[in-house]
């Protein structure tokens, strides 16, 4: 009786419980097990992923900053064309550059509504791995399950802030918005603080107290592996920050 109560638990770990990480993520995670339960939530939270992209796209905001960069390439070549007498070249690059645009918005649509969902799996795969090679090296069993559902669950704070930024995008009518500390920094320039986002602080925490409920690592193991990971995380981003600035 006392196996079949286990199994009925971990079978009614799914979507509803996703909540608890807001309110009581300890609780949640006492209740995580290396078993697949986890499925439903990693569906839901990709699904709500994509219909937030989809929201953002349906903004037109994104359509809207691809136009304004193909008008400015229109008026450079327009200014730049000094040959007055061959039309049909002229003709032929502006026609070029509007197929660009066309190209340009569709990838755009596409890395909203497709690619944020693959980098969020991605990424929650990627992190469970590395999970699963520490608590190896502690000489602790490792459960890839369970570092997965700790990292979709806590993932749903990633999903909130994904809903922030929407708000934010339609506050503000622009898509040049964030979540991180880069408003504080000079604007313009790229900034240190733009790689520091409240989500993703929050995110790691998470992944720490689930990763000690369920004795994954020790409390001092499981704070020092998140702070390494997080801050390798927040190199890339300051990289990727100057670097496409």
């Amino acid at each position: 009786m006392e196996q079949v109560a286990l199994d009925h638990r971990h079978r009614s770990l799914g979507v509803r419980h996703a909540m608890m990480i807001f309110a009581a993520p300890r609780s949640l995670f006492a209740r995580v097990e290396d078993t697949g339960a986890y499925g439903w939530a990693l569906v839901t939270l990709l699904g709500l992923v994509t219909l937030v992209g989809y929201a953002e796209v349906q903004t037109g905001l994104i359509d809207r900053d691809v136009e304004r960069q193909i008008e400015t390439q229109l008026a450079a070549l327009e200014e730049s064309q000094t040959d007055l007498v061959d039309r049909i070249e002229m003709s032929d690059r502006l026609e070029a550059i509007r197929k660009e645009g066309e190209f340009r918005k569709i990838m755009a649509r596409l890395g909203v509504i497709v690619a944020s969902p693959a980098y969020f799996l991605a990424s929650y795969l990627l992190i469970a791995s590395m999970l699963y090679a520490v608590v190896a090296l502690t000489g602790r069993k490792p459960e890839y399950h369970t570092l997965m559902s700790i990292c979709v669950y806590a993932g749903f704070i990633e999903l909130t802030a994904c809903v922030v930024r929407l708000g934010m995008l339609l506050y503000y009518r622009t898509t040049e918005v964030d979540t991180s500390l880069g408003a504080l920094g000079p604007p313009g320039k790229p900034s240190f603080l733009a790689a520091i986002d409240p989500f993703r602080i929050w995110f790691w925490v998470l992944v720490a107290i689930g990763l000690v409920v369920t004795h994954q690592l020790s409390r001092r193991t499981a704070i020092i592996t998140c702070c390494v990971m997080g801050l390798v995380a927040l190199g890339v981003r300051i990289a990727l920050e100057y670097t496409t600035s």
